[in-house]
């Protein structure tokens, strides 16, 4: 299925929604105000001069601008990510038809830094390009084999079977991390943040290696939002519409395993990104994936950035990894998604 077969689809939801301008408006300005405190926001806390300085004047070497400078790589990672994650899991709810489907549940990122540790433990890598490969490769397998396990059974892969067999594999896959870690301690001690995600990591270098993974992966995601809007009528009326149901799965969970395994990569396993954004932008602007997957992003982007400074703030003068600040938001998000009747499809 090439794109232009792809983008001639009809649609099951054929215009815009009437309050995406008002929604979009909103969204661009939180993600505005998040970048702000972001780069005003921490153990240090700037004062608007010094925010200006180190925008605007890079001639200003002042202890508050330079604050300021370093931020602001780490505010373009976050955005990035929560923007990645955000795609994933939006992705990942419409290839399995699962509400509650997204990358820490289905215990695809644990898979993947499962395979970065031990590749750091027993091949001695040390790039950042070489982790995201073993990432990718990790997160591929670990989203083929709970599919599978899901898939068993009476009724095939239904939401409570994936999200069981997720739950159990990712709980496989972190003790392995822990028993590969705990005997060496310059692993242990140069990724502990994986145990929780984090994105003290972002570095121009880090930034400029997911680039390209974030592109293809979003490019992906746009050209088959069309044919998934299909998809969720059904494999049947998907079929008569010209869509290439096994096709459209495959490329779509590739574009989802690419943006998860690459964030995971340089950032760790932050969970219920992708759960939390893409549950509100339907709750807004309903389930037309031409509008879900790239507005997921910017939700994505603002969740993760916003959990980044609650991070910073409650853990001053340290800081609170972000994935713990999103697990205490997700987890209860979760258990209340999961006791409602409407969870057993999309």
């Amino acid at each position: 299925m090439n794109s232009s077969t792809v983008s001639e689809q009809k649609q099951p939801a054929a215009h815009t929604p009437r309050n995406f301008t008002l929604v979009l408006v909103i969204c661009f300005i939180l993600l505005g105000l998040c970048v702000i405190a972001s780069l005003a926001l921490g153990s240090r806390v700037t004062s608007f001069r010094e925010l200006m300085d180190g925008l605007f004047h890079p001639d200003v070497q002042s202890f508050g601008a330079n604050v300021v400078r370093k931020r602001i790589s780490r505010t373009v990672f976050s955005l990035m990510c929560g923007a990645a994650l955000g795609v994933s899991g939006a992705l990942m709810q419409s290839v399995t038809r699962n509400p509650i489907a997204d990358p820490s549940i289905l215990g695809v990122n644990t898979g993947a830094a499962l395979f970065v540790v031990c590749g750091i433990a027993f091949l001695n890598i040390s790039s950042a390009s070489q982790y995201i490969w073993l990432a990718l490769a990790g997160a591929a397998l670990t989203a083929v084999f709970v599919f599978g396990i899901g898939s068993m059974g009476r009724g095939g892969a239904t939401p409570i079977k994936l999200v069981l067999a997720g739950a159990a594999t990712s709980a496989a896959l972190s003790s392995l991390v822990t028993a590969i870690m705990i005997p060496r301690s310059y692993v242990m001690d140069k990724f502990r943040f994986w145990q929780v995600g984090s994105v003290g990591s972002g570095s121009w270098d880090n930034i400029s290696t997911f680039l390209p993974f974030l592109i293809a992966g979003m490019l992906i995601a746009v050209l088959t939002a069309p044919a998934l809007n299909a998809l969720a009528l059904g494999d049947d009326v998907a079929t008569g519409l010209g869509v290439k149901t096994g096709f459209l799965r495959f490329i779509s969970a590739f574009a989802g395993v690419v943006l998860c395994g690459a964030t995971t990569a340089l950032a760790g396993p932050i969970g219920f990104i992708g759960l939390l954004a893409t549950h509100v932008i339907r709750l807004i602007l309903g389930p037309d994936l031409r509008f879900v997957i790239p507005m997921s992003a910017i939700a994505g982007a603002i969740i993760l950035t916003v959990a980044d400074v609650i991070g910073r703030l409650l853990g001053s003068p340290g800081e609170l990894e972000v994935g713990v600040v999103t697990a205490f938001i997700g987890a209860p998000i979760l258990i209340l998604l999961a006791m409602r009747s409407k969870v057993r499809s999309l």
